[in-house]
This record gives C-alpha cells, sequence and structure tokens, in this order.
C-alpha cells in the first residue's frame, strides 16, 4: 500500500543526535560459551529481595523485562550481584532499583530492537532457543512493553537515523546460467563434501535448500544464498565448516574449509565485476537493506498479546511464539509449508501447530477477560477453495473454541460459546456479494466480546455484518491446539501465506485495528539515500520504504526527499531518479525514470520531507538481504547533470523460414469482458462484475500471441468467470433464462439427477463451445468433465450433510469452469 508518512509515524532525528545516540556499551570481542543453563520449560522461580522500586518507571521496568530475564537459565545466570556475578547486572535481585540504572546502560527505550540487549541475544549470546532471532523478538517486546509505559505510547514510533556514508563499491552478480557453478562447486558439493547427505531433494532427511542436489540447476538456486562471490571466505559454505565444524569430510575442517573457499573463489573469479563509473553516472551513497531504519511495528498495539508470530526465523521446524508470555505456544512446522522471504510462511498442504499443554494458555488467558482477537496479515492462493482453516484453537473437524478460515470469497469466524455449538456454528461470515476475501495480502482482524458479539475487520476496515451479542465461555475445552494452516486433523487445508498471527485476550478497538493495519508487516526499511554531496542542503537524503517483497524481488515504495538538520530545500531540480543494485542499474523496475520534480517550500515540509512519488516498484534480488548493495541514480539533481546515452533499438530478426507460428490466439483483457457478458447475459456494467474487473484487469492477457500467456493470467480469468456466474445465478430472471427448468430451489441429489445435470451443462456447452468450429474441444469431452465437477462438488449427497446453498454453489462453479476455460479463451 502506498502511505504518506508524517510526524506522527516517523521522526526526523538530527544527525548530531544520532551520532549520540548510536554510542552505548562497546560489544563484546570473541565467541562466548553457553554456561550450563536451566532448560526453559524449567524455568526457575526468582525471589526479589531489596527495597520496593523508587518510580514509577523502576515497577514498569521490574514488571516487564526485569520478571522475564531475571531466572538462572537466562539472564539472571550470569548478570546478577553474586560474586562473580558479570556487569551490567541489570537481572540482580538484590536490589531492583540498581538492577534498573544497570538496564538502562543496555537498553534503547526509543527504538528496542537496537538494544544491547536485543542485539546480544540475537547474535547468540545466551539465547534459551534454538533460534537467536527467536530470542532478539522476544528481547525486543519485553523491552518496548517497558517503552509503552515508560514513554507514554506503544513504544514503536520510528525515527529516521542517518546510516553510515559509503560509494559503491565493485560487486560481482550471480549469472542466469549455471555453467560457471556446475564446474567449479557443484562437483564438490555432490560427491566429495557431505553436503549431498541432507541438502539434496534425495536425502533420507531432505533438508531446504537443495544446493547439493544431482540437478544443477536446482542446485544452482539454492546456494546462491550461501555464497558470498565478493568475499568467498564469508560464504555461509565455508563459515560452516571452518567456525561451526560442520560435516566435515576428511576430519580436518580447515582444510575442508580451505577446499570449499576455493571451489567458491574459482567460481567468483570467472564473473566480471560491475562498477558504477562516476565519470559518467550521477549516484547516492550505497546502503544495504540492514543499513535502513526498521519501518514495520509503529504504532502497533500488542499490550494484551498473549501470542506473536512474526515467523522472522526463515528456517527450520519450528515457528516460535515471540510474545514472551510463557507458555510459549511454538508451532511444529509439518507437511507442504515452506518459508517465505520478508517474514513468513507459505502453506501448501501442511500446518503448523502448537502443542495442547502450550495452547492451554489460550483457554486460561482468554477464559480470564472473556474476550479475544485474531489478528492475521493473509494472503489467501485462491477464491476457490472451501472449509479452509487459517488459524484454529480446535480439536478436531468439528470441535473447536475459536477460527478463523476461509469459504470462496468469504472470511468466516468460528467461536464456541453458549450460544453457539461445540464447533463455533453458526459462524460469522463476510457478506458474499461484498467478496471481501481476495488473493492478495490482506489485514484480517476478528474481535468477540460479550458486548457487541462477533466482529471482523479487513484492511482497517469493519465489515458490515452483526452477531449476536452475549454469551459466555464456560464450554470452552483445554485440551485444544492451536493450529495454522489447516485443521488439528489435517482436512482443513487451507492454501496461502501468513506473514504475521497475533492472539490478544481483550477485543482491539477500531482505532487499535486501524493503526496496526497501518504498520503493515514484514522486514521493511526506511532507507535513506544521502544526496548532500550533490545538493547545498545538509543532511539531505532520499528516503524509500523497502521490503523484501518475496523469496524473489525486493519492493520500493513512496519515496520523499528529507533533511535529518531542519534545512529547507530552496528549487532544487530532481529528474530521472533510478535504483542502482550491485553496482549497477537495475535491468527492470525502473519505475522513477520519468520522475521530475522540484524540491521547494510549500511542498517541502519541515520534519515531514516532500513526497516524490506515491508509486510502488519492483527490483529482482540478486544476492539476498544481507548482501544487496543499493544506490540510486540521476539524470538532474540541483546544478549537477548526467548525459544519459540511450540504449539502441533492438529490432528483432525475422523467424526463419519454416518455422512454426501459432495459427491460433486468445482472446485479450476487453475481449474477454465482453465475451463472459454476452455468454452469460451479465452486463459488464454490473457493480460486482465491473469491480472485479478493475482488480483483475491489470492481469489478464494484453495481446492475443498465444505463447504470451501466462499462469497467472488464468488466475484472473477464472476469478472474473467465477464472478460472472456468481451474478448470473443469483439474479432469478437471468439464471432463469439462461438455465431454463432446472429448479435452484431443489437439494442437489433432487437438482442434480441426470435430467438436472443436462439443464445445467447443455447451455453451458451451447453457449461457449459454440457449434461448427473445428478447433473447439468435443462437446462430449467438455460434458464429461462438467459431469465429473459436479461429483466432485455434491459428494455431500452420500452423507446426507449438503448446506443450504450447495445447489447453487455447484452450478456457479460448473458455470465458471465453462466460461473460464480455453473454449472462451482462444479464438
Amino acid at each position: 500500500m502506498s502511505r504518506i508518512y508524517t510526524i506522527a509515524r516517523i521522526a526526523l532525528v538530527p544527525l548530531a543526535l544520532t551520532l549520540l545516540t548510536a554510542c552505548g556499551a562497546g560489544s563484546g570481542a570473541g565467541v562466548e560459551a553457553n554456561p550450563n543453563l536451566t532448560p526453559p520449560e524449567q524455568t526457575p522461580t526468582v525471589v526479589l529481595n531489596g527495597p520496593a522500586p523508587a518510580t514509577q518507571d523502576v515497577q514498569l521496568f521490574r514488571i516487564n523485562l526485569w520478571d522475564n530475564v531475571a531466572a538462572t537459565n537466562r539472564c539472571g545466570g550470569c548478570h546478577n550481584a553474586d560474586p562473580g556475578g558479570q556487569l551490567p547486572n541489570f537481572a540482580r535481585n538484590d536490589d531492583i532499583n540498581l538492577a534498573y540504572q544497570q538496564a538502562n546502560l543496555v537498553v534503547d527505550l526509543a527504538a528496542p530492537q537496537d538494544s544491547r540487549l536485543v542485539t546480544k541475544v540475537g547474535g547468540g549470546h545466551h539465547c534459551w532457543l534454538t533460534a537467536d532471532q527467536a530470542c532478539a523478538d522476544i528481547m525486543t517486546t519485553w523491552i518496548t512493553a517497558w517503552a509503552g509505559g515508560s514513554l507514554g505510547s506503544t513504544g514503536n514510533e520510528i525515527s529516521l537515523r542517518a546510516p553510515g556514508l559509503k560509494d559503491p563499491v565493485a560487486s560481482k552478480t550471480f549469472p542466469a546460467d549455471s555453467a560457471l557453478f556446475g564446474a567449479a562447486v557443484h562437483p564438490l558439493v555432490t560427491t566429495t563434501a557431505l553436503c549431498f547427505l541432507c541438502h539434496s531433494e534425495a536425502s533420507a532427511i531432505p533438508q531446504t535448500p537443495f544446493f547439493a542436489s544431482a540437478d544443477v540447476n536446482a542446485a544452482y538456486a539454492g546456494v546462491q544464498s550461501k555464497i558470498d562471490l565478493d568475499d568467498p571466505a564469508n560464504s555461509r559454505l565455508v563459515v560452516r565448516l571452518r567456525q561451526e565444524f560442520h560435516n566435515c569430510w576428511s576430519g580436518d575442517c580447515q582444510a575442508d574449509a580451505d577446499t570449499m573457499e576455493a571451489a567458491i573463489a574459482a567460481f567468483a573469479n570467472g564473473i566480471a565485476d560491475s562498477q558504477v563509473d562516476p565519470n559518467t553516472m550521477m549516484f547516492s551513497k550505497a546502503l544495504s537493506l540492514r543499513d535502513g531504519t526498521l519501518a514495520t511495528g509503529a504504532g502497533r498495539h500488542e499490550a494484551n498479546a498473549i501470542a506473536i508470530y512474526q515467523f522472522k526465523t526463515g528456517s527450520g521446524p519450528i515457528a516460535f511464539d515471540t510474545s514472551g508470555v510463557d507458555p510459549a505456544a511454538d508451532l511444529a512446522i509439518t507437511g507442504n509449508v515452506e518459508w517465505v522471504g520478508g517474514f513468513g510462511l507459505r502453506f501448501t498442504g501442511g500446518k503448523a501447530q502448537a502443542t495442547t499443554a502450550d495452547s492451554k494458555k489460550f483457554h486460561d488467558l482468554i477464559k480470564a477477560t472473556g474476550e479475544y482477537t485474531i489478528e492475521a496479515w493473509v494472503t489467501p492462493a485462491n477464491v476457490t477453495q472451501e472449509m479452509s482453516r487459517i488459524v484454529n484453537y480446535s480439536g478436531s473437524a468439528t470441535t473447536r473454541n475459536f477460527g478463523l478460515g476461509q469459504t470462496l470469497y468469504n472470511y468466516d469466524f468460528f467461536h464456541r460459546s453458549s450460544l453457539t455449538d461445540l464447533n463455533g456454528d453458526p459462524s460469522l461470515s463476510t457478506p458474499d456479494a461484498d467478496e471481501v476475501l481476495q488473493a492478495t495480502k490482506q489485514h484480517v482482524v476478528a474481535t468477540y466480546d460479550p458486548i457487541n458479539g462477533r466482529r471482523l475487520y479487513v484492511n482497517g476496515m469493519l465489515i458490515d455484518v452483526v452477531d449476536m451479542p452475549g454469551g459466555t465461555l464456560d464450554d470452552w475445552d483445554d485440551t485444544f491446539a492451536l493450529v495454522m494452516g489447516n485443521e488439528v486433523s489435517s482436512d482443513g487445508v487451507f492454501a496461502g501465506t501468513l506473514r504475521m498471527v497475533v492472539i490478544h485476550n481483550r477485543a482491539l478497538t477500531a482505532s487499535q485495528i486501524t493503526d496496526n493495519f497501518e504498520g503493515d508487516v514484514g522486514e521493511q526499511f526506511f532507507m535513506l539515500f544521502s544526496v548532500s554531496h550533490l545538493i547545498p542542503v545538509a543532511d539531505a537524503y532520499v528516503v524509500f520504504e523497502v521490503e523484501q517483497f518475496d523469496s524473489y524481488s525486493y519492493l520500493f515504495n513512496a519515496p520523499f526527499f528529507a533533511s535529518l538538520s531542519g534545512a529547507v530545500p530552496v528549487d532544487i531540480p530532481l529528474q530521472g531518479m533510478r535504483i542502482g543494485i550491485n553496482g549497477k542499474e537495475a535491468d527492470v523496475g525502473q519505475g522513477y525514470a520519468n520522475l521530475d520534480v522540484l524540491l521547494r517550500q510549500p511542498d517541502y515540509i519541515v520534519g515531514e520531507g516532500q513526497l516524490l512519488s506515491n508509486m510502488g516498484t519492483v527490483i529482482a534480488l540478486e544476492k539476498g538481504p544481507d548482501l544487496d548493495e543499493f544506490f540510486l541514480t540521476f539524470d538532474v539533481l540541483g546544478a549537477n547533470t548526467m548525459v544519459r546515452v540511450g540504449s539502441p533499438v533492438i529490432v528483432p530478426a525475422p523467424p526463419p523460414d519454416g518455422d512454426p507460428v501459432p495459427d491460433i490466439g486468445i482472446r485479450t483483457f476487453d475481449e474477454i469482458n465482453a465475451t463472459m457478458s454476452a455468454v452469460t447475459g451479465v452486463p459488464t456494467t454490473m457493480t460486482a462484475v465491473a469491480n472485479v474487473y478493475v482488480n483483475v484487469k491489470q492481469t489478464l492477457p494484453a495481446v492475443e500471441n498465444i505463447e504470451s500467456f501466462l499462469s497467472s493470467h488464468q488466475m484472473s480469468i477464472s476469478q472474473l468467470a467465477l464472478e460472472y456466474c456468481s451474478s448470473l445465478v443469483d439474479d432469478a430472471g437471468l439464471a432463469a433464462a439462461f438455465f431454463p427448468g432446472f429448479n435452484f430451489a431443489a437439494a442437489p441429489a433432487a437438482a442434480f439427477a441426470a435430467a438436472g445435470r443436462d439443464l445445467v451443462i447443455d447451455p453451458l456447452i451451447a453457449k461457449v463451445n459454440g457449434a461448427n468450429l473445428a478447433s473447439q474441444p468435443a462437446d462430449a469431452a467438455v460434458k464429461a468433465e462438467l459431469n465429473g465437477l459436479i461429483d466432485k462438488l455434491t459428494v455431500c449427497i452420500a452423507a446426507n450433510n449438503c448446506e443450504a446453498d450447495r445447489t447453487a454453489i455447484t452450478v456457479k462453479a460448473t458455470c465458471a469452469a465453462a466460461l473460464g476455460s480455453g473454449a472462451m479463451l482462444i479464438q
């Protein structure tokens, strides 16, 4: 989404202040060994002795941080006041006021994620979990809670801080072809080295990434995040051997590391450097993604969060609950689930489930308040799945305390109470006609309290659907388990991606939900590209909001100009801005190449900056977020001008004689819309179909060449076809004219007897397939396919448990299958 950030969300921190606050406790040298700590599940109780807290802030420190870190299996094992205890002794239990003084040396209440305590555990220092990132996230949560009370806010406001200044450096980029890797590194990881024992899809216990796959192209795709082309010794493949002694094959880890480093160096030496030329290009200072200021989480409300899943770990079999509320309801990942770049889990048949023992906290803490909130950033894979469970606290497919699910275009909120059954039915669902659920990233919030009952919010907006108020939670079962992406019994598969899930034991207010929506999700950064060396404005930056969009790309969004010194630009032209990556301008995604603005007041507002564009653009990921380096180039900036030599226009040669040329084409976006309208009789101006068409128009085919057809085109065609068919069936007059004689009011068993099926299928074949066209599919083949679809959609007949609207749903789906097929598309 595009947002203009104001001083309420971003603080432009003066450079001098930034440099001052950056100075803090120094980092220790060397690698520290973890002591023999008590296992997490046996966290001991620590008794606080000494005087009472001297101030309210000391009390906030105690309840939010000290109570969580003072145990001997956490920080209290070392940072105490005992003889031999380590400074700073912020976990001492003899005087909470002295512990408070020491804690202030290692926390940053204005930016909790930058606190020394966070960076230490995130770097592996005495992390009490199996993932350092999870410990860092939990520590951030505790400090943020302290900051929220201490500073009188959520503790999550963003302050823009000046990064270090550096020029773009010469850099190597992975070539598109795997030949060099195949010659230098692939033989080593698939034979001599032991990598193939795990990192191959053929392994007994395969572990991703599959950089030791026998398929060199698959291995090349998987290895790129493990290789540093500019510094082979820093490659993860080398570090694992040299410093972590992981699966050395000869018995001499140093020698094996040298061999791996030499192979990577041979690969890298075959790749030419990319380097910007200061004589021909005008460029900003350079940044990596991590040099930016973390942008997500500003203003989030999590004071009553009892479980937080940010999915930051990025690998492994566990998704950690980083709420800091014990017991942590960590999720065990099983089946077809994969980690997504930029934080997230993608579900394609598997699930992520907590134990019943850890899940009991949801029963206890929610029953204590009588209200709760399910908050999720979710991207459904499609709008055709039904009975799909996104987030559930359940015991089976028919028993649950709460659940958030998907049925076609609807979100469903199940809630067990004295007014509903053991499955949480009747569910509260978004209206069918509104088609609220879309196959895109959405912020979905389900709240319950006894006064208002259930409420559903999508992207910050309250959905107009009314629930019955009242009810109690007396019937909640404390033996259920929290599960995501499926049912506990694995028969409620959800296809899609979860980017963040939070369970609160209070119902969030509408304003709190709006704040959390505007705070967004994922690993997003404000990247400040310095341009002070190009214009007469102190501490001047072009600022982008940047995130790793998925595993393959970055999203650069809504750039603005700002000065951290408070200086005001005076009539400074800025034209032709482009994004560079790893020593060169990106080949695609240059959405700001035609930018032409004048930096000046009143467009420039002190404390907020000047918006340059509300557009976003996507840049391809090359080495990964830890290694990719970015910079900006300009055609004109201030008094500086770069003469850009246009690339020669390449005219493709005509195909040689004899090359096959398709004799069929496909309908384009406007033709598809008009054809669907003509076939169904539904006007293109009908609100529901018009809205869907606007949403999918950009992803429908733009040219008639069938060789340009993509799977994404078919997804959009299917969405539009389903809406046309839904509008057709929901309009009694249109439905009667299209399917004469069919009884929509009949139960599926009667409606889809042989004669009834013909009343549905025959009109579709006649109007979609056409007649006397040699290139169209055979009517009998199409009828067999549609009959098979009806069989699948009416399996409920045998169990006698079809829902009331199953007949209409089946007709809509059958119609959409025919209307969205190649019979309509190909011409």
